[in-house]
């Protein structure tokens, strides 16, 4: 199988072919982790200029990931089997108050393909839930996410939670959403803040020095 082929298809979002191809190669004795460094992060790579260019758009930026992450559900076993190192743990949720879920949804798809091992939490997340979400997965991060104004003071409320649990100290705190500024981020004390799923990548790579 030729690793163009695979980029291709996360590239142009085909589901069915990069799971196809994915198996192919897999059958063929190729390294899984080398199907995610030769083919699906430079396709996502390309997906995320696409979409900062606006060539792509949000429904580009879901068929790339979904194709992507339906690869990958074939090769995560594998990695796990030969103890692949991970590049950190994140925990990710959309706040308390707030249901909307597809920008988070995006988010966890791209950071799973560049490397993170993602714990979705799903959406309207209770401070006390990502406290407990990091100790249980001893997480090095926490992606907060927010739509809507008036949820973004739980984003607060969480990285308050996790001062008072004394785990600040050790994760650093992504936030992320249309109404978020940098100005709100730092008044919130977070590490980040993203404004979209290509910014939310690079940012979780800078917070732990990858």
């Amino acid at each position: 199988m030729a690793f163009e082929d695979l980029y291709e298809a996360v590239l142009t979002g085909d589901k069915d072919a990069a799971v196809m191809l994915t198996r192919e190669a897999l059958d063929a004795s190729v390294e899984p982790q080398r199907l995610i460094d030769d083919a699906m992060i430079p396709a996502m790579d390309e997906v995320g200029r696409r979409f900062e260019e606006e060539e792509y758009f949000v429904p580009e930026l879901l068929l790339s990931a979904r194709a992507m992450k339906s690869a990958l559900e074939l090769i995560r076993p594998l990695l796990a089997e030969t103890g692949a190192a991970s590049k950190g743990c994140i925990v990710i949720g959309t706040v308390k108050g707030d249901l909307h879920d597809i920008g988070k949804n995006l988010v966890g798809a791209m950071l799973e393909g560049a490397g993170f091992d993602v714990v979705d939490l799903g959406s309207d997340i209770a401070p006390e839930e990502f406290v407990q979400a990091v100790e249980e997965h001893d997480a090095n991060l926490v992606g907060l996410s927010a739509l809507l104004t008036v949820t973004m003071p739980s984003m607060k409320a969480t990285i308050e939670a996790l001062e008072a649990a004394g785990l600040r100290d050790r994760v650093k705190v992504l936030v992320g959403g249309a109404p978020l500024t940098p100005d709100y981020s730092d008044a919130i004390k977070a590490d980040a803040c993203a404004d979209n799923a290509t910014a939310a990548v690079r940012a979780a790579q800078e917070l732990i020095g990858a």
